[in-house]
């Protein structure tokens, strides 16, 4: 039996979330559903979007069909759904399995491709979402790609057919109206104390965060942090059970920042919170004469002590140095990359081995620059095949140690080391690059540390003229190697493309030598691609 249940559906540009409005869509046929909200990321977020054959940014493909198998004989305008029933083609797609290491951005990057996305609504409860697409067309475009090729999304398989669904619709009505369907979606009667479960957690969580969040939908007096198993919980306690409800209906499923920090949200079996401490990890808002406890007695479970916030305190890293490294692990996938600490603290690297007849600042500059800000670059006279390179941070140039050890450029084996130096002193002879605009990290901080990897064959070039050919690209960057495959699109409005070379050193050669070029009066931007194949 169909029953309806509350999604979220403002379309607010990022930041902390505020109530708008609600959409109501029909449960799928045979299909459990939980309630989840739509968009809720910036179009700046998704400007650099690295692609294969049909975009993908991290996303993996392999063929799913065997080569006994002719993909073109599968019904591709009747797919069966999950209960064996066929379904009729629809605007509206169903993906299961999406985890909640998936983000809206990583499904909407999936079906860019094919055409507009006009709504998105992620059902978090039960792993799955339905995605519209601007018109019919576009959904089975989609479809028909994918029936022959298997999606992946950061290691995980996931599955599309069309929606028993035409559209999902927008509806004003109230949350009390159908608190009924809410709780059905929630396996839970309605309470007015919530648990909330913070996933995708890039920047910490605190009381007063989550106060500001929780208090457009009534009076919250109290709140509880804790670390659990589950990751970051927080139990919060309104003063009624209606201001609960309405909030449980507008913000599951949503980010408070854009893109991360998503609210996983359940009724509580709780009565009543009790708390005993105003400060960082528990408020009680009806009570303000509570004394705060500047640190909690290892005896006292369920508080998250914010010095042990991500596990680095043996380590001896600062606060500001442990927010840093759990941002980058959640851009990685919730862990660092294997060899990565997180804990380094040298921000000067020195590399050598360099090809003294080809290199200077401004290609060295384009190439570390992937993995984070440049400060100063110098290199030094006295031996000109070695170089300092200063990065904004420790984390930043252990990527770059990482990622570029052994990398070949200009026909040398790159030696890339932390130096004795912690930083390299202004001088005529250091090229300052501060202040400059190309640093990559100045924006997308977290997209850019997604895309951090070794040299690739394949480069990335956006920023490109809306009006820019083919031939034009080919003509700027083909000097450095064999070209072996292009490929021009456009996302969100926007030219951009992939050029695969023959060798990783030919793809490197051009980045070096072309990042912040000038192409037909724009300055382009280039990067590696993780993809293989176009």
């Amino acid at each position: 039996m169909n029953k309806d249940i509350l999604v979220a559906a403002d379309d607010h540009e990022g930041g902390l979330c505020l109530p708008k409005s609600s959409a109501r869509l029909t449960q799928e046929s045979g299909v459990g559903y939980n309630k989840a909200s739509s968009l809720s990321f910036s179009a700046e977020s998704r400007r650099q979007i690295h692609y294969c054959r049909a975009p993908l940014p991290s996303l993996s493909l392999r063929r799913s069909v065997s080569r006994r198998q002719n993909p073109r004989s599968l019904s591709l305008l009747n797919p069966l759904n999950k209960c064996g029933r066929m379904s009729e083609p629809s605007k509206v797609i169903h993906i299961r399995n999406v985890g909640h290491e998936i983000a809206e951005s990583d499904l909407l990057q999936l079906l860019q491709p094919f055409g507009m996305v006009s709504k998105i609504v992620m059902l978090r409860a039960k792993n799955q979402a339905l995605l519209q697409m601007e018109d019919l067309h576009a959904s089975v475009s989609a479809l028909q790609y994918y029936t022959s090729v298997q999606p992946s999304i950061r290691g995980r398989n996931v599955y599309m057919q069309f929606s028993s669904h035409q559209e999902l619709t927008t509806d004003q009505s109230s949350h009390g109206r159908n608190s009924d369907q809410v709780c059905h979606a929630s396996g839970s009667e309605p309470n007015r104390i919530l648990l909330v479960t913070i996933h995708h957690m890039i920047y910490p969580i605190t009381v007063e965060i989550l106060h500001q969040v929780f208090k457009a939908y009534g009076f919250v007096e109290k709140i509880v942090t804790f670390q659990k198993s589950a990751g970051f919980q927080a139990l919060i306690q309104y003063h009624s059970r209606q201001e609960a409800v309405e909030a449980f209906g507008s913000l599951h499923g949503r980010n408070i920042y854009d893109g991360c920090c998503q609210l996983d949200i359940q009724y509580s079996n709780l009565s009543e919170l009790q708390v005993h401490y105003n400060n960082d990890r528990s408020r009680d808002f009806t009570n303000p004469s509570l004394p705060t406890e500047q640190r909690p007695r290892a005896s006292q479970q369920g508080y998250l002590d914010p010095a042990n916030l991500y596990a680095f305190q043996q380590a001896g890293a600062s606060y500001a140095q442990m927010g840093r490294v759990a941002m980058i692990a959640a851009a990685f996938g919730g862990t660092l990359p294997h060899g990565v600490t997180g804990t380094n603290e040298r921000c000067t690297l020195i590399v050598s081995n360099l090809n003294t007849d080809k290199i200077d600042e401004d290609k060295l500059f384009n190439l570390f620059s992937l993995y984070g800000n440049i400060v100063r670059i110098k290199i030094l006279r006295n031996k000109p095949d070695h170089a300092l390179v200063e990065m904004a941070d420790g984390l930043q140039a252990e990527l770059a140690v990482h990622y570029l050890k052994g990398s070949i450029l200009f026909g040398k084996k790159l030696e890339v080391n932390y130096s004795k130096y912690p930083n390299i002193t202004p001088a005529p002879d250091a090229h300052d690059y501060l202040n400059s605009s190309i640093n990559r990290f100045n924006s997308n901080v977290v997209k850019n540390y997604r895309h951090c990897c070794s040299p690739t064959k394949m480069i990335h070039i956006s920023a490109l003229p809306q009006d820019i050919s083919e031939e034009a690209i080919l003509n700027h960057v083909s000097e450095h190697g064999t070209v072996l495959n292009t490929k021009l699109f456009e996302v969100n409005g926007k030219r951009q493309a992939l050029i695969l070379f023959k060798s990783e050193e030919e793809a490197t050669e051009a980045l070096v030598s072309k990042h912040a070029s000038t192409l037909e009066g724009n300055t382009i931007r280039i990067s590696f691609s993780q993809m293989q194949s176009i």
